[in-house]
């Protein structure tokens, strides 16, 4: 078969099917060299200078990101996907005006509020679930960027990307996804209209709890994209070439794992849903969900493997559900093998707008029966939730 007739899937298992020309190993190599040797001529036959802005290692793994977000611009690698998210955000010019979703990573809230602003950016939060809020957010002429995440991390609120890119194209600005959470197996946000699409590949690209790393993707090769480029030569903000190697081997494995993940997630959403300690279970594969019609015509194949609960009586009982599972591993970060729990609030701080009943659960490949049976001891003494479930 040609490789235009064979599917994602089967390009990102196999690596893009590409064979290490000197060995014909199936594996992919790791190149640890930091500079190319000139021909006499002082050209670069390969077109590689230095490794802050080249490395056939990270080159690969952006190859297979390139192809699995559809992106005609291609992709580049960062050290984290905040540097990643960074680099859009410093690409831009002091007194632009940028909409950013109100729900979000916190990292990259915390980032706009105590450096976007010095930066010199204009920034405005805005609830882009609300169309009529996204559109009178946008300025024509000023607006230069609308930065979106659905589903939005922890509260999971949806966005209708094909109709908040539209009105931003409307008035010109740009418009970039972070597509960490539901991943190209489930949302290819450049084919619903968005120029760029960021994620931290630390989490379900690499999936596997051991890889630091970032990414930007380009539905086209512009002027802003070469300035995203050029930001991290010159920053040298790039993985190591082990980091770059790992995340090719865990790519070769996502669409296993974020099917068997989705799967599970929605299994735990719909068997919560009802129960008697929890105020709310947050997934927009539930079709109470206020985003669930939207999320079902641009998800494909799933909803995600997140989700969050908010348990009845408040943050003591959300500590001490925390504190009782046993298959849940208490920790941060989500999208990799094991299935993680935390209480949200207490890692973003003072300053977090989560209600202090969340906790966030990303769940990995177990067996879905052990990781209901684990919250259910877990809620088994909380008291029940009131009658009027928000």
């Amino acid at each position: 078969m040609k490789g235009s007739q064979v599917s994602p899937e089967t390009m990102v298992a196999q690596a893009l099917g590409e064979i290490d020309p000197a060995t014909g190993a199936l594996a992919p190599a790791i190149s640890v060299s930091t500079n190319y040797e000139q021909a006499a001529d002082g050209s670069y036959h390969q077109g590689r200078v230095y490794t802050r802005a080249d490395n056939p290692t990270y080159e690969q793994a952006e190859r297979m990101l390139a192809m699995l977000e559809g992106a005609g611009g291609g992709c580049i690698l960062f050290a984290s996907g905040m540097a990643a998210a960074i680099a859009v955000f410093q690409s831009l010019i002091p007194g632009d005006h940028v909409v950013v979703a109100r729900v979000l990573y916190w990292g990259v809230r915390k980032w706009l509020a105590e450096f976007g602003l010095s930066w010199g950016l204009d920034v405005e939060f805005v609830d882009t679930a609300d169309l009529d809020a996204v559109k009178a957010a946008l300025r024509p002429g000023s607006t230069r960027l609308v930065w979106l995440e659905t589903p939005a991390n922890p509260t999971w609120e949806i966005t209708d990307l094909g109709a908040v890119c539209a009105l931003a194209h409307a008035a010109g600005a740009r418009v970039a996804v972070d597509n960490t959470v539901p991943t190209p197996v489930l949302t290819r946000p450049i084919e619903l209209g968005a120029d760029l699409v960021v994620h931290s590949a630390t989490k379900y690209l690499n999936g596997h709890s051991d890889v630091l790393a970032g990414a930007v993707v380009s539905a086209r090769n512009d002027p802003f994209w070469q300035r995203i480029r050029s930001w991290r030569r010159t920053a040298g903000a790039v993985p190591g070439p082990f980091e770059a190697w790992l995340l090719v081997r865990g790519m070769r494995t996502l669409f296993l794992r974020v099917r068997h993940a989705s799967q599970t997630a929605l299994a735990i959403a719909r068997h919560f849903e009802t129960h008697p300690a929890l105020r709310a279970v947050l997934y927009p594969g539930l079709a109470a969900h206020p985003g669930h019609a939207i999320a079902a015509r641009q998800m494909t194949g799933g909803f995600g493997g997140m989700l969050s609960i908010r348990v009845a009586g408040g943050v003591a009982q959300a500590k001490a559900v925390l504190a009782r599972v046993e298959v849940f591993k208490r920790a941060t970060s989500l999208g990799g093998v094991e299935s993680l729990i935390e209480h949200r609030s207490s890692m973003e701080g003072p300053s977090s707008p989560i209600p202090d009943d969340l906790l966030r659960l990303s769940i990995g490949i177990e067996a879905p029966a052990d990781l209901i049976a684990d919250l259910e001891q877990a809620l088994a003494d909380i008291p029940n939730a009131p009658e009027a479930r928000p």
